[in-house]
């Protein structure tokens, strides 16, 4: 079982928070640091968030969202056993020669530490104020994990699609395995059809424990659709109803087949919070791996 601290970058949001909420986790036996993101916030929100039962983001206008990426590349030097991932990026947002190029030099530069957690975004009024089309934004996404790949496995590579066309090119460095695991979050049908076809890993949104069953169930028959083993994809679960007994409930998720719980940092925020974060290593983790 491993431990993934979950929007680490919502804590660590100055240059000092930053690099001892890293450390700690590392010393504690977390085996990942995972930034969030959203690029701005909108005044006025319509859309309905998905993870809370009042529709509502928890943040606000002054919320501080730090991009994942430059957070990641600054912390990465201060945990050098840590993996560095984004739960989630918002892929449709980004362009993908680019991002491409971003991703390559953080994994190269950190030895094949990234892991890219991938979402299709769930905020119109976002897409709207960054200028990306909202309508297909599934397809644009899947069409940008090909690209991105293709640009990773060879030199001079040439990709012609829908939303993606560029002739033969290089775009060096690329990562250190040849590839980036890609980790899918979402809780729809389509999120786990992505992920059953693209990805290495699985990230739903859920906490509740039998809607993660089903979700699992509902992946591995995809898995097999898409001629992929059964269980062959990482599931990284949410982990925070258990934390009335985290070490009762890390146990259950691994008999489930959970490959990682995802504890979000914000269990760990305000005074103290950083010595809950060390004690939880000693109390939980310790006791589990």
């Amino acid at each position: 079982m491993k431990f993934g601290l979950a929007f680490a970058s919502g804590i660590g949001i100055d240059s000092t928070s930053a690099i001892e909420i890293s450390k700690r986790a590392e010393a504690a036996g977390f085996d990942s640091v995972w930034g969030g993101e959203h690029v701005i916030i909108p005044e006025e929100i319509d859309s309905k968030y998905p993870y809370t039962v009042d529709g509502k983001i928890p943040a606000g206008p002054d919320t501080p969202i730090l991009d994942p990426l430059i957070w990641l590349a600054y912390v990465a030097a201060a945990a050098p056993t840590l993996k560095l991932g984004t739960c989630i990026l918002i892929l449709p947002q980004r362009n993908p020669v680019i991002l491409a190029k971003e991703l390559g030099t953080l994994d190269s530069l950190t030895d094949g530490r990234v892991e890219l957690g991938i979402g299709v975004g769930w905020m119109k009024e976002e897409f709207d104020a960054i200028g990306v089309p909202w309508e297909r934004r599934g397809a644009r996404t899947d069409e940008y994990v090909d690209a991105m790949r293709a640009l990773w496995a060879n030199d001079m590579a040439e990709f012609h699609g829908e939303f993606v066309n560029f002739p033969p090119v290089s775009c060096n460095p690329r990562p250190v395995n040849g590839d980036i695991p890609i980790v899918v979050g979402g809780d729809t049908d389509l999120a786990i059809r992505r992920a059953a076809k693209y990805a290495q890993g699985y990230f739903p949104g859920t906490g509740d424990t039998e809607e993660l069953k089903g979700l699992m169930q509902r992946l591995d028959a995809a898995l097999e659709a898409n001629d992929r083993e059964a269980g062959s994809v990482e599931i990284n679960a949410m982990f925070a109803m258990q934390m009335g007994d985290p070490v009762g409930g890390a146990a259950q998720l691994a008999e489930m087949g959970v490959d990682r719980v995802m504890l979000p940092a914000f269990f760990f925020a305000g005074d103290g919070g950083l010595d809950r974060l060390s004690e939880f290593g000693e109390t939980v983790i310790k006791q589990i791996q």
